[in-house]
């Protein structure tokens, strides 16, 4: 029904009062202002990837591969044995070595033997140069014998010496050759590759008979315990508004349900091409989920209970935003200002209260101070 402006009903009611009489007000809905759980979200599209990528690499260098345990797509646990190197030269080295620490502790046998002699003949002759000396203070010994007793004392005492050096030395190299077998025995142990973390097996670079070396491609990739996250490309205008902790719902190309996820960081840079921010969120659960997959996610930047009218009642002008206000059986355009759009309503910050009533659609049919029948809406 068109609407008849007050300016029409004075001029009719002028001219024609029986007409003016008859003349009715114009059905338009109305809604009540109340209060509604609104969400704000940011929309946001990515790519799924690994937050740790693990590269395994061989810790001895110049061994042939000799056996693989895994292969892509399998699932390892921490200290899992993923591949074994040959052992047969650490093998021929520790054999050689433990021949070689028979013989260091046959020396130092030999050593000890020797020092015992020494310190035994040193003894001896000490106590002839003191006998000798007190046969020379009697009379009954020369002076010659004296010096010749205290001569083999004083070198008796330097062999001692030398054989406590040799023990020593001898030793040192039993120690020597029993670091150089542990040495082999951790390399023998570094043949078994094993995983330093748990995870998915997402690369290997192995092969059998190949010489495992650090310096080239790694032997695996893991995905650290299996953790996924989305790389979304976020606008700039809206990368202020994200926070970490806030929570995701992720649709996946082909998926019935959409996944949960938890905002893990905000990188703090923007291209400088794309004008994008990127936000990086884990994925809660990665059960069919792969590196690489697209993905839309829908932040949750905050949720609460608004006052809040439908996104049809809003109007825009030279002032500002504005609502139609319905005070009785007529209108008033009243300035608002505006939070948070859900759907199809819209956060109202000023302006209105709680139990006003607005008109539905404000601009299409009904100026400031028109009269109208107002009809609650339906929903």
């Amino acid at each position: 029904m068109p609407v008849v402006p007050a300016w029409a009903e004075t001029a009719v009611a002028a001219t024609h009062p029986v007409a003016a009489a008859e003349m009715v007000a114009p059905a338009i809905t109305v809604s009540e202002v109340g209060k509604r759980v609104l969400r704000d979200r940011v929309i946001a599209s990515g790519l799924i990837a690994a937050i740790e990528n693990v590269q395994v690499a061989p810790l001895i260098e110049g061994q042939p591969i000799e056996t693989l345990l895994v292969d892509v797509g399998d699932v390892v646990e921490a200290g899992q044995v993923l591949a074994v190197l040959s052992k047969t030269t650490l093998e021929l080295q520790k054999s050689q070595l433990t021949a070689s620490l028979a013989s260091a502790r046959a020396t130092v046998a030999q050593a000890e033997a020797q020092m015992l002699e020494a310190r035994s003949a040193a003894d001896e002759a000490q106590r002839v140069s003191q006998r000798t000396s007190a046969l020379r203070q009697q009379g009954t010994a020369s002076q010659a014998a004296a010096d010749t007793a205290q001569s083999n004392a004083i070198s008796a005492t330097a062999r001692v010496t030398v054989a406590v050096q040799s023990l020593e030395a001898a030793r040192a190299q039993v120690a020597l050759v029993e670091a150089q077998i542990a040495n082999v025995d951790l390399q023998l142990s570094r043949t078994e590759v094993k995983a330093p973390v748990s995870g998915e097996i997402i690369a290997r670079n192995a092969r059998v008979g190949a010489i495992a070396s650090a310096a080239g491609e790694p032997m695996f990739t893991i995905i650290r315990d299996n953790a996924l996250e989305v790389l979304a490309d976020v606008a700039e205008a809206d990368v202020m508004r994200l926070a970490p902790g806030q929570t995701a719902n992720l649709r996946l190309v082909g998926a019935s349900a959409p996944l949960k996820g938890t905002l893990r960081l905000v990188e703090p840079t923007i291209g400088t091409q794309s004008r994008l921010g990127r936000a990086r969120i884990a994925v809660d659960d990665e059960t069919g989920v792969r590196a690489g997959m697209y993905v839309e996610a829908e932040i949750m930047v905050a949720e609460h209970e608004v006052i809040a009218i439908p996104v049809t009642a809003v109007g825009s002008g030279v002032d500002g935003t504005s609502v139609m206000k319905v005070a009785g059986d007529s209108v008033q355009r009243v300035v608002v200002q505006t939070g948070i759009r859900d759907g199809g309503w819209v956060e109202v910050l000023t302006g209105l209260a709680e139990g006003d009533v607005v008109v539905t659609k404000a601009g299409a049919f009904v100026r400031d101070g028109d009269r109208i029948n107002p009809i609650p809406a339906t929903n």
